[in-house]
């Protein structure tokens, strides 16, 4: 009884393993439900067990077929190769008995047979050609007398060497069994290695080095080899470009190319290297060239990919197309993104300083990725050039504040250097600009504050910038900008013959004048305002006037108040401190030598400026953080009902205190009528060029005409402002039209 128990012990054990060994394998549950019934009817037990099969057979995985043989077919070859297997036996195990189970045993043994059969009958058929050639040599070794003499003689005869080949040709590769199982062992072995297999290369090399020998590599091997490579590739591009994002899929490009050219050093033919290359240059990058683009390069480009960029480059290189389809995705990111930075009002702010670095961003991308191709460095010039003008004026005015940003005192984030570095940075941008009489109009502005306020940071940084306005656009470009720097330095030598000229009066005045004389065609038109100045100032004003125009006879002096200032002395309880202020902040604290309190009408009554300049001034000294008057009520904004006070009780750290002048700072005002002045600027340089056209031809056609203009001008227009113009100077008897002609104009002299 014991022996029978242990042996249906046994079968149960074995079953149990067979029932939890694969959720795919059909069970046989008979010899089950029989040692249980058997054993049961021996303890006594009243209940069966029985194990039934699945209600629903589970379905096989899709492709499980396919992928497990390739998995099953990589361990014959390793244990073939005898090199290590890379799943565990167990696992293959389970695999085979799942494809058993599933009906595909007949398959499955065909393959295995081919594929053991395949390796062994590549490596007899490699021995015998092997024992062949060692066989031909000793022949020919001992036939050599006649081969060097008779068949030597004889053209028509090959040697004993070219007999051997030719039998063995002859006999054994001609015959289309040997020759395509040979060709399908070397294709197999091949797609295995591809597949990451470790294969016996030497075998591969001296199989395909006899096909070569016998002169059938071409028609035997090459063309089918080149066939399933690009089947191969084909598949794998369209796979892996779904899959993977573009740097990857780049880097996986390049190790296939550095694989197939190392199988090309390895044991291929030199004449397959053309051929391969390019199909795998065809089907994994050609094919995809523009999906890649439109797929990673903004990507790449955005997070300044350098490897990656440079990789593409390279692969693009190779193949046809590559380069100009690049050019052009580079051109279309350039602008779109270029044009993003332009064209967002909100960004203004920061607009400059964004263009210098995305600037820096493709140079660095044009010389480190691109191999400093010409054809990209222009057509990056080209498209910063088209989408820095899609705004009109408002780049030149941007470059114009940016410049005078860093040029002005207390621009402490740059040494001289670096300052001139960031000037050269920002002439390259300028260069894109079409509309430079824009940027001169702002720029003068902005430097005749600089000048006049004393607020340069180095007189060298404006003369080297002037210089590279003058080589960018010409000396007469430069020229008001020259003139402004001639007056400031004809200023200074007046002033000390002036200071001369006071020491020598009889009644020396207690205020210290300096007088900055400008030209009025060099410096922008400032609106003349007058205002009421204490008769101290006037006096003084009065004696500059006659001691200027005793110098220089026939030139007339107009004063211009909104640019003056003064350093006052002021008495607070604290002690004795300076101010620095404009003229009209002077003009209000004088006031307060004369009485305690003020209001606004007050205020304005007696100095006479202007109502928003005058608001501006009293919310300089009254609301600012230097508070040397006190407002009543308090708060922000100058109310008419106001009322101000002389602040006995300010306190400062500093001796001598900067107020801000707010009327320094440019208002909406000031930035429309320049750029208003520089259209009206326009319009009489288009009626100077068409007037000086039309006086060296006499007679010309309109298209010609305006064909001229173009080349003429420096800025852009319209073709529409140019028939304005053209129709004004019609109408002012500066040209006429062809009577029979309308489309020709005559000069009138």
């Amino acid at each position: 009884m014991n022996p029978h128990a242990n042996l249906i012990m046994a079968e149960d054990t074995r079953q149990d393993k067979r029932a939890s060994f694969s959720a795919l394998t059909e069970h046989n549950t008979n010899g089950m439900a029989r040692s249980s019934a058997v054993a049961s009817s021996k303890s006594g037990a009243s209940k069966k067990l029985v194990i039934k099969n699945f209600k629903d057979r589970p379905k096989l995985a899709e492709n499980y077929t396919e992928d497990t043989w390739l998995k099953l077919r990589d361990a014959v070859g390793a244990i073939q190769n005898s090199t290590s297997i890379k799943y565990n036996l167990e696992e293959l195990y389970q695999a085979v008995e799942n494809l058993c189970s599933y009906k595909v045993s007949p398959t499955l043994y065909k393959q295995l047979r081919q594929s053991l059969d395949n390796l062994s009958f590549l490596k007899r058929m490699n021995r015998c050609w092997q024992d062949h050639c060692r066989q031909t040599i000793m022949i020919r070794s001992i036939f050599l007398f006649l081969d060097r003499t008779y068949v030597l003689q004889n053209s028509l005869l090959p040697s004993i060497w070219d007999t051997g080949l030719e039998l063995f040709r002859t006999h054994i590769v001609s015959d289309s069994g040997v020759q395509k199982r040979t060709v399908d062992g070397i294709l197999e072995q091949i797609e295995l290695e591809r597949n990451g297999e470790t294969v016996d290369r030497s075998l591969i090399r001296s199989l395909l080095g006899m096909l070569s020998d016998l002169q059938v590599y071409k028609d035997s091997f090459e063309e089918r080899f080149l066939i399933e490579t690009n089947r191969l590739y084909a598949t794998e591009g369209q796979r892996l470009m779904q899959q993977r994002d573009v740097p990857e899929y780049l880097h996986h490009v390049a190790r296939r190319l550095e694989e197939e050219n190392d199988r090309i050093m390895s044991y291929l033919d030199q004449s397959t290297q053309k051929p391969l290359i390019s199909c795998v240059e065809k089907q994994l990058l050609g094919e995809h060239m523009t999906a890649m683009l439109q797929k990673g390069l903004s990507t790449m480009l955005d997070g300044n990919r350098v490897t990656e960029l440079c990789l593409l480059y390279q692969l693009f290189s190779k193949v046809k197309g590559g380069l100009p389809t690049l050019l052009q995705f580079w051109r279309d990111y350039i602008k779109s993104f270029g044009g993003e930075i332009v064209c967002t009002p909100e960004k203004d702010k920061d607009m400059v300083q964004d263009l210098l670095d995305f600037k820096d961003k493709m140079d660095n991308v044009a010389q480190n990725c691109f191999a400093r191709n010409e054809g990209f460095i222009n057509a990056m010039k080209e498209a910063f050039e088209t989408f820095i003008n899609k705004r009109p004026n408002k780049p030149a005015e941007l470059i114009a504040k940016y410049v005078d940003s860093k040029l002005r005192a207390g621009n402490k984030e740059a040494t001289e250097e670096e300052l001139e570095r960031i000037l050269d940075k920002i002439m390259i941008i300028f260069r894109f600009i079409h509309g430079k009489d824009v940027f001169e109009a702002f720029y003068k502005k902005d430097l005749a504050k600089r000048l006049l306020v004393g607020k340069s940071a180095s007189v060298d940084a404006e003369k080297s910038m002037l210089s590279k306005l003058k080589h960018e656009c010409g000396a007469a470009f430069t020229s008001k900008l020259e003139g402004m720097f001639k007056d400031m330095e004809l200023s200074k030598d007046i002033m000390i013959q002036f200071k001369q000229h006071m020491q020598n009066q009889s009644e020396p005045s207690n205020i210290e004048l300096t007088v900055n004389i400008l030209t009025m065609g060099y410096w922008p038109s400032y609106i003349p305002m007058e205002v009421h100045l204490p008769p101290e100032m006037v006096k003084l004003q009065e004696v500059f006037k006659l001691f200027y125009l005793g110098k220089h006879s026939g030139r007339k002096l107009q004063w211009q108040p909104t640019l003056g200032h003064a350093v006052l002395k002021a008495e607070f309880k604290e002690g004795k401190k300076e101010l620095q202020v404009s003229l009209f902040q002077t003009l209000v604290l004088l006031m307060f030598n004369e009485g305690e309190e003020f209001s606004v009408d007050e205020i304005r009554t007696a100095t006479g400026i202007e109502e928003g300049e005058l608001r501006r001034t009293l919310q300089s000294l009254a609301c600012g953080k230097a508070r040397v008057l006190n407002k009543n009520p308090r708060g922000k904004e100058v109310e008419d009902g106001d009322r101000f006070n002389f602040n006995n009780d300010f306190k400062h750290k500093l001796f001598r205190i900067k107020i801000n002048q707010i009327q320094m700072k440019e208002t909406v005002e000031e930035q429309v009528s320049t750029t208003e002045r520089v259209f009206q600027d326009r319009q009489y340089q288009i009626d100077a060029a068409v007037v000086r056209i039309m006086k060296m031809r006499k007679t010309l056609s309109h298209n010609l005409l305006v064909s001229e203009l173009y080349n003429q001008l420096k800025f852009p227009v319209k073709p529409g402002d140019l028939k304005k113009r053209i129709e004004s100077l019609i109408d002012r008897d500066y040209m006429e039209r062809d009577k029979e002609t309308p489309n020709q104009y005559h000069y009138v002299a």
